[in-house]
């Protein structure tokens, strides 16, 4: 059984056997439920086998991850692997290795990227419709009671009022897990705050945090990002950091600039892509929007619903567009 847990996600890597699946629910024979899976296979060009979909450790790649494998598995008669690893280089690891086949959102990985590409292993996909802002932020009613905390040359004089038991004399600055892309020390450092860098530890820590600081007015400061389904339900400010430029974060020790925004893309194996397999189609063709993806991580997290139940909801209503990830 695949699950999700709190304080970060992690997602079993065990199969989803459609046909078992199909013939539990259906009441049917496993010949019944194999020959209709057949007849979806044939229907959409080809057969499906065994598709290994990497999942890293935010909710929001869980949506992605478990809607694409919905769909492959109903809809292709797949059989569904959920290969949890970490971003950037265990990710590109499988897929050289061929544990994984798909990385669904990609954030910022260039360099790991250009060397997969470069040996063959991994092809880029293009964008999954995706787009990607990290940055500062502070909690709604800081920015509103202290609306020129938003502007970081002002963050000095308020570093004690972010002071933690773990920041000591400085303020403090929440990272999330320190194994995303960022680079919050630096920029602190080079722009001269006064800040410390905690790490939450992960994204549902963090967004704890973020919760608890509006509603008890506390003081937080801290790394955070879209999409993300709880800037529905909590308001967050960004702080103005100096503007991104093409470059400003290519020596990572130096930044000195905010984030860029990014197209997120998707990674495939090229073996699996170029294998014929109709869920090397249905990856090629996914894609959706910010809004899609909040929605079924929202269904996870707020309505506290499986990643299987989410994705299996948001399907339903879909189907248009599932049909066109569908289309050869």
């Amino acid at each position: 059984m695949r699950y999700l847990k709190n304080r970060g996600v992690r997602v079993g890597a065990v199969a989803s056997i459609a046909v078992l699946a199909l013939a539990a629910c259906g009441g049917g024979s496993v010949s019944e439920a194999e020959q209709a899976n057949e007849s979806k296979a044939a229907a959409a060009g080809g057969e499906c086998g065994e598709f290994n979909i990497i999942v890293n450790p935010w909710v929001g790649y869980t949506a992605d991850a478990y809607v694409v494998g919905n769909v492959a598995a109903e809809q292709l008669g797949c059989t569904v692997n959920y290969v949890d690893l970490k971003e950037g280089g265990p990710s590109y690891a499988a897929l050289g290795s061929g544990d994984g086949d798909v990385i669904l959102e990609e954030w910022s990985h260039q360099a790991e990227l250009q060397q997969a590409e470069s040996d063959g292993s991994a092809v880029d996909l293009g964008s999954p419709g995706n787009v990607g802002i990290i940055g500062w932020y502070v909690p709604g009613w800081l920015a509103e009671e202290h609306p020129d905390v938003l502007d970081y040359q002002n963050l000095n004089k308020y570093a004690s009022d972010f002071k933690t038991s773990e920041s000591g004399d400085q303020g403090q600055f929440l990272g999330s897990d320190p194994t995303y892309t960022q680079y919050d020390e630096a920029i602190i450092k080079n722009l001269g705050l006064d800040f410390k860098v905690v790490f939450s530890g992960g994204e549902t820590a963090t967004v704890e945090a973020f919760e608890k600081a509006q509603k008890n007015k506390e003081w937080l400061i801290g790394y955070f990002w879209e999409p993300q389904w709880v800037h529905a339900e909590v308001p967050l400010e960004r702080v103005k950091l100096p503007p991104y430029t093409p470059g400003c974060d290519q020596d990572k020790a130096k930044v000195a600039c905010d984030y860029a925004e990014t197209e997120l893309k998707k990674v495939g194996r090229t073996e699996f892509m170029d294998s014929g397999s109709t869920a090397a189609t249905l990856v090629k063709n996914f894609n959706w929007t910010n809004d899609d993806q909040n929605l079924v991580a929202k269904y996870i997290t707020a309505d506290k619903m499986s990643p299987e139940d989410a994705a299996a909801k948001w399907v339903s209503e879909n189907q248009d567009k599932v049909d066109a990830w569908l289309a050869g």
